[in-house]
């Protein structure tokens, strides 16, 4: 059974040291053998959720995201803490995709992050289960995968310092690997 994959970075910026994480976890589902494609965020420049721009229609950059998300079975979320929450940009990814029809409908996530702060993301992480909930998506409950003091987490090579930190992203894709198949 092939299973596709789409990565998303809840962060624009090219540095940032989510985008590292996914870069690890495009890494296991490539390890695998699984399809990943990525969602740019940056380069798909959606605009500010607006109603009255809903009503004239769904804006290219917003059918080029939902396309992506309905045409995969997991998704791979790596979202910083940004005031005790999710991401702005990634928010705003959300509301549009789940206009019209859910492109979001029944599709598995793994969620994980990295933050500077000593709790890492498990606040904006929170959140985002929330919201996804919501929206009908299947989260794996365990393990959670939080990066704490990410500016130190992280070894030249974009490897992460800490074993079992790493070996619980493998866990947490392993687990929404096996909900996936489940559910096909």
């Amino acid at each position: 059974m092939e299973i596709k994959a789409l990565a998303i970075c809840g962060s624009l910026r090219k540095d940032s040291y989510n985008r590292k994480l996914l870069a690890l976890a495009k890494k296991i589902v490539a390890d695998m053998d699984m399809e990943c494609a990525e969602l740019d965020l940056k380069k798909l420049d959606i605009p500010m959720y607006d109603g009255d721009i809903q009503e004239k229609g769904l804006p290219k950059s917003v059918l080029a995201a939902k396309k992506e998300i309905e045409n995969c079975d997991l998704l791979l979320i790596a979202s910083p803490e940004y005031n005790n929450s999710v991401s702005g940009v990634l928010k705003n990814l959300i509301d549009w995709a789940s206009r019209g029809n859910n492109s979001f409908d029944g599709k598995v996530a793994a969620i994980f992050g990295a933050s500077m702060g000593q709790f890492g993301t498990v606040r904006g992480q929170l959140h985002l289960r929330q919201i996804l909930a919501y929206l009908n998506v299947l989260i794996v409950a365990q393990p959670q995968v939080y990066v704490w003091s990410c500016d130190k987490a992280f070894n030249s090579d974009g490897t992460l310092i800490d074993a079992k930190t790493a070996d619980l992203l493998k866990q947490l894709i392993a687990g929404s690997v096996a909900l996936v198949k489940c559910k096909k």
